[in-house]
């Protein structure tokens, strides 16, 4: 897989693959580490705002989820739709 432009400054962990699932719907996809560090940022931003400990920046998440759909389609489908 060739480095893939990232949307935004975030930590990128130096893992394989990680199965991650949606929270709402228990399916599950894996994703590459990259993928993963954009996801864990789109869903901090919101469940932050969600406990009340900050606002979400929204368009931080809507780069995250042009991003996923740019790049991992099925898994967009599957982990953000």
């Amino acid at each position: 897989m060739s480095e893939r432009q990232l949307p935004f400054k975030c930590k990128v962990l130096d893992r394989g693959p990680v199965e991650v699932t949606n929270p709402f719907s228990g399916e599950s996809y894996t994703l590459e580490a990259d993928a993963v560090a954009v996801y864990d940022v789109i869903m901090g931003e919101q469940l932050a705002e969600a406990r009340g400990l900050a606002k979400c920046n929204w368009e931080r998440v809507r780069k995250g989820l042009d991003w996923f759909a740019e790049y991992e389609p099925k898994a967009y489908m599957v982990l953000l739709d």
